[in-house]
């Protein structure tokens, strides 16, 4: 029997990947699942519980992890015995892609059944391995959603907008009244320079000036005057050389 299915699940591509080798997530997705112990990291002991049309059986056995790429596919395998019920065996390729911030699930699996199952009927035993088949996936794609979800941090609150102050009003340029010119002080007055204080000497009085006589038979004063300094030059010359 094959069986092929496809699941979005909105989660990361690792973080689905983590969750198909967790036996706990594995444990609670396998319908009718009691027991789940992992072995190794490639190897799990299962105990399911299932029911096929009218038989009912508890199946004990071995699920295998192969071919690993993480995080992008891996193969599943697992054989168990219901004793007189008979037996089951199968397996499923997963494979996982990335699209956008969710993550595709696509699987293909077989199942073989023996004993007491096989005498059931072909169409019986395939539609209840594909039901089984789509609980579980079904299962795993919600559990590891709900887990992610409630990882995910909570969305920032939209910070408050500080208060905006009222604009003023624009008044026109026209409108407002030219300030009055500053008024321009006085010059300072001159600062007169010191002088230096000098007594005023008192003036000599005027003296008149005397004429002279005047000179006899009509000759200035002065040719008199000249011609007698000539005669003392000429005496004392005389009296020098005669001493």
């Amino acid at each position: 029997m094959d069986m092929t299915g496809e699941y979005r699940i909105p989660a990361p591509r690792q973080r689905v990947w983590e969750a198909l080798n967790d036996p706990e997530i594995l444990k609670a997705a396998i319908p009718g699942c009691e027991e789940l112990n992992k072995l190794s990291d490639h190897e799990l002991d299962a105990r399911v519980k299932a029911k096929v049309g009218p038989v009912s059986a508890t199946f004990t056995g071995k699920v295998t992890l192969n071919d690993l790429n993480p995080p992008v596919s891996y193969r599943i395998a697992g054989e168990g015995k219901g004793g007189a019920a008979g037996f089951a065996k199968g397996g499923a390729e997963v494979n996982l892609s990335e699209d956008g911030t969710d993550t595709i699930l696509r699987y293909n699996a077989k199942a073989d059944v023996g004993g007491k199952l096989a005498q059931i009927g072909s169409r019986l035993i395939q539609g209840t391995a594909r039901k089984m088949a789509d609980d579980f996936f079904g299962k795993f794609s919600s559990i590891v959603a709900d887990q992610h979800a409630a990882e995910a941090p909570p969305p920032l609150a939209p910070a408050a907008a500080a208060p905006v102050a009222p604009a003023e009003p624009v008044v026109p340029a026209e409108a407002v009244a030219p300030l009055p010119a500053a008024p321009i002080p006085p010059a300072p007055p001159p600062v007169p320079k010191p002088v230096a204080f000098q007594p005023e000497r008192p003036r000599a009085p005027a003296t008149t000036a005397t004429p002279l006589p005047a000179a006899k038979s009509g000759q200035p004063w002065y040719v008199w005057l000249i011609g007698a300094i000539v005669v003392v030059i000429v005496l004392f010359w005389l009296l020098g050389l005669l001493g």
